[in-house]
């Protein structure tokens, strides 16, 4: 169940860690009308809820379900540890690390760090 907050005047809709997974287009297509529809302007969802396929840079996942956010300027937070990724993989490294110098996508390690970057 999802869930809406205010983070420093946000509206964040989190996502809990259980769920159906998330896997391409249609999926972020249908997280973004989600966030719209209750006037969110960020979206959190756990690591753990991405397929696979989104860590690994070469299926292109990752990427199309970024520019769907970006497309709608909905935020997207991807929460939780993901080095055992960044560690096997120097170009997910780097996606992840440009992502984090922006205002679009992050990729916090908990909600805590989340909340320290929303304050601004």
């Amino acid at each position: 169940m999802t869930s809406m907050e205010k983070i420093h005047g946000i509206p964040v809709l989190m996502y809990p860690a259980d769920g159906e997974i998330i896997g391409g287009e249609r999926d972020a297509l249908d997280l973004v009308g989600n966030a719209m529809y209750q006037g969110a302007a960020w979206v959190v969802i756990p690591a753990d809820r991405f397929d696979e396929s989104f860590f690994r840079l070469s299926t292109r996942v990752a990427g199309d379900i970024v520019q769907k956010f970006v497309n709608y300027r909905v935020g997207l937070a991807v929460v939780g540890d993901i080095s055992r990724h960044t560690e096997a993989s120097p170009a997910l490294r780097d996606f992840v690390r440009e992502c984090d110098r922006g205002t679009q996508t992050w990729f916090p390690a908990d909600l805590e760090e989340l909340r320290e970057r929303l304050r601004g």
